[in-house]
């Protein structure tokens, strides 16, 4: 089953659907190149749509990009059991996908919660990855500690079972991604105070990033009506935290880190700490970081030519 999207005269990106594991997945592609492919992993509240801008700037240097939506995410089948669903299954459906399309080796490009499939895919199986640029998240071999932030983090409250579910219902999906892109394109983590709800720090009076189009919101909205927020919520909020699924907690290909210098996320305590410690550099050995001033969490988005120049510039270096 094959569709296409036409966005604009320049832009075709090709839709569709695997079966991986037992779920049909949607993936969208794009390009026919031969000397590398790009496969983009997206987190929450993402989709492939996510990565729109990558997936076209890499076809047109002339490389192959692959874009699928996580089980239960956008296009792609829910999960039967969601409390089945785990960090190792989100890995091995990637490596199901290289496999399904005779891809022997990627390019990473990984996001948000993605990075953790993703680097967990580049450590069990380095014969199979070229390379990694992740947004936002250096390397890691296991997940970070939350401890020191307050009880209203964002986190804390959309792991308590019922909690998301009742603060999302308040309003229909569209008003909940305006909110969650307003939220989480600020520099401060989303924090709720005693008696509030995270949906709660943003209203209709509250503008959208400038670069966040109204058709842009339009996608995602369309996107989460048709799959919803049970799996978001399940993957990665209540989803354990998994030990390391490798054995070798180092990574051996080239690591490249894009970082928006106003990402809430560089607040979190654990991470700060952890971007200044020797344990990076003993795990990601050819680890580089760029910083994007005025780059929030959704840099691929706010500044996708700067993104796109820097991606190119990395795979054209390392393939």
């Amino acid at each position: 089953m094959l569709t296409r999207e036409n966005r604009s005269m320049d832009q075709m990106i090709e839709h569709t659907y695997l079966s991986i594991r037992g779920l049909k997945l949607h993936i969208a592609h794009v390009g026919k190149g031969e000397t590398a492919t790009l496969l983009f992993v997206h987190g929450f509240p993402e989709v492939w749509y996510s990565w729109r801008h990558q997936m076209v700037a890499a076809a047109a240097a002339g490389f192959r990009a692959i874009a699928p939506d996580f089980p239960g995410y956008g296009l792609s089948e829910p999960p039967a059991d969601l409390a089945q669903a785990s960090w190792q299954g989100l890995m091995n459906d990637l490596l199901a996908i290289m496999d399904s399309l005779s891809i022997s080796k990627v390019f990473l490009v990984a996001k948000d919660f993605g990075v953790k499939p993703a680097y967990d895919l580049a450590l069990c199986h380095p014969d199979r990855v070229c390379g990694v640029v992740s947004l936002g998240v250096p390397p890691l071999v296991e997940s970070l500690s939350f401890s020191g932030l307050p009880e209203g983090f964002y986190i804390y409250r959309w792991r308590e079972p019922g909690r998301a579910e009742a603060d999302f219902g308040r309003f229909d999906t569209r008003r909940i991604m305006r909110t969650i892109y307003i939220l989480f394109s600020k520099s401060e983590i989303p924090v709720a105070k005693q008696g509030q709800e995270i949906m709660d720090l943003a209203d209709e009076s509250t503008p959208m990033p400038q670069w966040f189009t109204d058709e842009d919101l339009s996608a995602y909205a369309n996107l989460y009506e048709k799959s919803g927020f049970m799996t978001a919520i399940q993957i990665p909020y209540r989803t354990k935290a998994a030990k390391a699924v490798c054995a070798k907690p180092r990574f051996e290909m080239p690591m490249f880190v894009i970082m928006g210098q106003k990402d809430y996320i560089l607040k979190f305590p654990a991470l700060k700490e952890y971007m200044s410690s020797e344990k990076l550099k003993e795990i990601a050995p050819d680890y580089e970081i760029t910083y994007i001033p005025e780059g929030s969490h959704f840099v691929q988005e706010q500044f996708p030519d700067l993104v796109n120049q820097l991606m190119i510039g990395f795979v054209n270096k390392h393939v």
